[in-house]
């Protein structure tokens, strides 16, 4: 999840959609890969208990909000825990590998209503930055995966669609000839501010590095092929959320 610019007006539509989504009252909620509890405490008012669950345990002191350290592939949880399951932003960081298990375990603790928001048919490639460590490329915000409707529809094929939405609008697409570019040159662009490490050495991503005049170059290059395409190109839906419901 995107931390920086939460207060953003962008940020609090995505937020209002989420809200907006989840059913005004229940006994329990997990709000899974919680990071600060930022939506689990929107939920306090909601809920009777909420589960703020991230790898490490959240710093949140809230009556109403019990912070777990866990792993969303493997669950600790009973069958049908939780009326409500909230994931947002966080399939994005799952591998191929292990998104269907999280997929299950997600599914298998909620007794009633499944919201998840992910990134909207994101291009990987586009902001991607270098890591001065091991020199490999990272997607941006470390997003390792990508989702439109009929790949979550798949991944929660046993659970009832309930509502669809699309919120936000951008351009943040690129082409191979842009993204090869940006490549060579050192990827300079990118969100190296960001809190995710490197996805292949967990190293801390620092600023791009010095660029030589090709290097320049190619840069520009590529922001004029990637200005070009925008004013080619409609924009898309920033994010996705849909309701399941079991």
């Amino acid at each position: 999840m995107d931390v920086p610019g939460r207060e953003s007006s962008a940020e609090q539509a995505r937020i209002a959609d989420l809200m907006g989504i989840i059913r005004t009252r229940g006994q329990r909620a997990l709000d899974a890969g919680t990071r600060d509890a930022y939506l689990a405490k929107r939920l306090v008012d909601r809920f009777d208990e909420i589960v703020a669950l991230d790898l490490e345990q959240p710093e949140v002191e809230h009556d109403r909000i019990t912070p777990v350290a866990g792993n969303i592939t493997r669950l600790d949880f009973p069958d049908n825990s939780f009326d409500l399951v909230l994931c947002s932003e966080v399939l994005e960081h799952l591998s191929g590998d292990i998104l269907p298990a999280a997929c299950r375990e997600l599914a298998r603790v909620c007794s009633e209503q499944l919201v998840i928001g992910v990134p909207f048919h994101q291009d990987l490639r586009h902001a991607r930055t270098t890591c001065a460590a091991c020199g490999r490329e990272n997607p941006a915000w470390a997003h390792v995966s990508s989702f439109d409707f009929a790949r979550l529809q798949q991944l929660f094929a046993g659970l009832r669609i309930e509502k669809v939405s699309y919120v936000g609008s951008h351009h943040a697409r690129t082409n191979w000839l842009t993204a090869e570019l940006f490549s060579r040159a050192g990827n300079p662009y990118g969100p190296y501010y960001q809190q995710e490490p490197c996805i292949h050495c967990n190293a801390p991503l620092r600023g791009p590095a010095p660029r030589n005049l090709a290097q320049r170059l190619m840069s520009k290059l590529a922001m004029l092929t990637q200005q070009t395409q925008n004013l080619c190109t409609a924009p898309q839906a920033k994010w996705l959320h849909i309701d399941f419901r079991k």
